[in-house]
């Protein structure tokens, strides 16, 4: 039987791919035979492997819709094709949403929203002339799905690449797929700035039903199979990964009180 995730001879751009989230979907679909190209403004030093094969870089700063261009277009002489995007490059510093400059929330709504558009613009090109077309798969976050306080400009870019994401798929299908992934609390290299040490990180975790953060290679597995035959009829599509949700407040208000 044919693998359904055996990605040999795939070409697979993903923005960000060098570190976080983004370094996980790359070792992923390279342990799956995939070709990777990663992005980002700076090579890594560690560039991420698997299985003795190592991603490819191209320099480019996805918010110059120039350097897209470029990108692309590199990725496609480099690998022969572009079958899968993953737009993974995004976040945002914690921010207060009443004295935070334009400037900032204009670099966060270009670098969460903008750039995934113009990404997806020119992916799409080259995949709409391929026979077997393409797949695009937006990183977004809870976010984009309930309040985000301190984070205002970034949970309304995530709120539109949602949309984005139905919008395209309605436009650009059948040859090209686009769905997205919205990730929870996901456990990175940078998740002490945020939780603290391992106490505070497993305590973060605890409050998740499955009783953990994600991890990288949990959103992989995802974009591994949205990317696949597996999903050949899942567009526009949103699949929420948070290991259950957030419990809600009024419940420990309500136990606090009984």
């Amino acid at each position: 039987m044919v693998d359904p995730l055996d990605m040999t001879g795939r070409a697979v751009l993903v923005t960000g791919g060098a570190r976080g989230i983004g370094r996980g979907i790359t070792e992923t679909f390279l342990a799956a035979g995939a070709d990777v190209i990663i992005c980002g403004r700076t090579e890594p030093t560690d560039r991420p492997s698997a299985s003795d094969r190592v991603a490819g870089f191209a320099a480019a700063d996805v918010r110059d819709p120039d350097a897209v261009d470029a990108l692309v277009a590199e990725t496609v002489a480099r690998l022969g094709r572009l079958d899968v995007l993953v737009n993974n490059a995004g976040g945002a510093p914690a921010a207060d949403t009443a004295t935070v400059s334009a400037r900032f929330s204009k670099a966060i709504i270009e670098l969460n929203l903008l750039a995934p558009l113009v990404c997806s613009q020119r992916a799409n090109a080259v995949m709409q002339d391929q026979d077997d077309g393409g797949v695009i798969v937006n990183i977004a976050s809870v976010s984009g799905l309930r309040p985000s306080p301190g984070a205002a400009a970034y949970g309304a870019a995530k709120a539109g690449l949602l949309n984005l994401t139905e919008t395209l798929a309605m436009e650009w299908a059948p040859k090209v797929r686009v769905n997205a992934i919205s990730a929870g609390l996901i456990r990175t290299e940078q998740s002490h700035l945020h939780y603290g040490d391992e106490a505070g990180i497993a305590a973060v975790g605890a409050t998740v039903p499955l009783g953990r953060m994600g991890t990288p290679t949990d959103v992989a597995n995802v974009c591994l199979f949205l990317a696949s035959p597996l999903a050949a009829y899942v567009n526009g599509a949103n699949l929420v990964l948070h290991g259950g949700g957030e419990r809600p407040a009024y419940l420990d208000a309500a136990e606090g009180i009984s």
